[in-house]
Formats: C-alpha cells, structure tokens, sequence
C-alpha cells in the first residue's frame, strides 16, 4: 500500500470527524505496535465492493457516523463471507448518506424533503439506517446503535462520569491479559468512553446485562462492558439547533416508537455506551464510543485492542 496522506494538512477538529483527532492516534500507535494498516476512505469503500475482499479483518475508528448503502452493503458481505470486523468507532453507520456526482447527500431529520422519500426508491431515503422507513437498523451489522446510546461527558449529558466502561464479562477473550474483574473501570482514566456513544437495548439476567434483541441487535451479541449516556434533548445541550433538526431524544422516540411524548422519550433516554462482540459467519466486535483511541496509552485498553487485532486480523475468528 501507498500511504499518500499529509497529516499535517487535517485540523485537528473539522466537523467533529476528525482525522487528527481519531484516525491518526490509532494509526500512529498501530504502526508503532509493529501492525502493517491499509487505509482506505469511507469513498473507496462506496466505489469498490470488493475492496475488502483480500483482508481478514476491517476496522473503523473514531466517528463513522455517515454510511452510503454501497459501503453498508460491501462491509456485510465482508462479513457474511467470514470476514471479521473491529469498531473502534461510535455514532457508527448512523445515517444512511447517497452519492450523488461529486456530492453527499444526506437530508437528516428533514429526510420528507428527501425527493426519494415514499417512491420506488425509498430504499435510499437519507434518514437514519433504525427508521423503519429503511427497516435496516445499523446494530443488525455493528450490534450497536446511537439510538440506544447517546453522549458521555458532553454538555449536560452524563457530565461527571467515570469516563470508562463497567466490566461486566471478564472472561470474555478481549480481555485476555488485561487483569480485569467484573466491576472494573476501563480507561478511565484517560477518558475513552467521551463524545458521542452507540448501545443497545439490554435487561438485566441474573445481575448482568444482556442484549434482548428487539431492536436489531444479534441474539448472539455478548455485552462485555457499559458505561451510561443520554441521547441530547432540550435539558441536556446548550448548542441550538440546526434549521429544521430536532434533539435526538425527540426524534428516536418518534422514529422508534411513533411519538415523542414523554412516556416515549423515558423509555429512550438511560442510554449506555457498550462495549460487546458477536460471532455469526464472522466476528464483530465494537467499544460502542467515539474516543477509544485516546485510551491506547492505557495498558489495558492497548491489550483489549491487541488482543482484536491479533485474534481477528491474524489468527482464528471465533
């Protein structure tokens, strides 16, 4: 591979999809840590349906929130062909995006606007992947959906947490190495669980939580590790508004559950960041939060991340 790629040319914020912020942390310490990383845009992606087809083992990192079914499309074949996918990612395959000659198309929350909405075409309607509209909910792949999750230490929203994950599962293999007990923080201390956070719905079996998989996410899926977030309303966030956009809490509850009273919105608004796996044809794993990256100085953080690269990108999947 050619790396052609300036660093120095990204801001270190730009939109809150920030190279510098995510991308180039996880590549500076992989690089470093002896792994050899292929780079490919979300564009190569979209162009090429076979991009993947070489590789053991995806990985998206940081804030991979806008998907075009043609990547959706190439990373669940990946998958159904016994490729394994890692996200270090959150807010992950959130809305469903169109390319359109040299632009992204994406109408959000105005999506009725979109003038592929209720026609033949609906099927690329660009509003989130959980809209029913779409009926392909992004936890079917990711086992995870910002639906269920929300922001940690943003705003009003969980403003004093611990910053890192409850473990849950120590036993799982992701942990291997690590010296972790159930009960445990994970990175916290360098603040992995931040920013914007994907989950998914859970109920508590025999004290520990599991995924009830009405929502999308595989039956399969083992929760691993949580930590609490809460999806923006009116109380949680100072920012306005964008023209014609709605705080999120509102618009899941309408989406999701057909209104958005208060009886609504309660149900969706004790979200979590989850950190868990699944194994169907192969393995996908996902920290369920934007700012892992960040924590790849802690030691087990680092050996969580080893362990994924290792098992999936070099060894047995399962």
């Amino acid at each position: 591979m050619v790396r052609t790629y300036n660093e120095d040319a990204f801001a270190m914020w730009h939109g809150m999809a920030g190279w510098a912020a995510w991308e180039r942390r996880f590549l500076r310490w992989a690089e470093a840590a002896g792994y050899c990383i292929d780079v490919a845009t979300s564009l190569d992606l979209h162009r090429d349906p076979d991009l993947l087809a070489p590789y053991r083992l995806h990985v998206s990192v940081g804030h991979d929130e806008y998907w075009s079914a043609g990547m959706r499309d190439a990373v669940e074949r990946f998958v159904a062909r016994g490729g394994h996918v890692a996200f270090f990612s959150g807010n992950t395959c959130y809305w469903q995006i169109r390319l359109e000659d040299t632009r992204e198309v994406c109408f959000k929350h105005r999506f009725h606007d979109d003038p592929v909405h209720g026609t033949d075409r609906r099927a690329s309607t660009t509003t989130i992947w959980s809209d029913p509209v779409l009926a392909r909910p992004e936890n079917q792949l990711t086992g995870v959906s910002f639906t269920r999750g929300g922001y940690s230490r943003t705003a009003l929203s969980v403003p004093a947490g611990s910053g890192g994950y409850e473990v849950h599962r120590p036993d799982h293999w992701m942990f291997g190495g690590t010296g972790l007990r159930r009960g445990d923080q994970l990175g916290a201390g360098p603040v992995v669980v931040g920013y914007e956070c994907d989950g998914c719905e859970l109920a508590l079996v025999d004290g520990l939580p599991v995924a009830t998989g009405t929502d999308g996410t595989p039956r399969s899926f083992e929760i691993l590790a949580t930590a609490p977030a809460t999806p923006f309303d009116r109380r949680t966030t100072p920012l306005p508004l964008a023209p014609g956009a709605e705080y999120e809490l509102e618009f899941h509850a309408r989406i999701l559950l057909g209104d958005d009273g208060p009886a609504s919105c309660e149900r969706l608004r004790h979200g979590h960041a989850v950190l868990g796996a699944y194994v169907g044809s192969g393995t996908v794993v996902t920290t369920g939060c934007t700012d892992w990256a960040y924590g790849l100085d802690d030691p087990a953080v680092s050996r969580i991340t080893r362990n994924v690269l290792d098992r999936l990108g070099r060894g047995r999947g399962q």
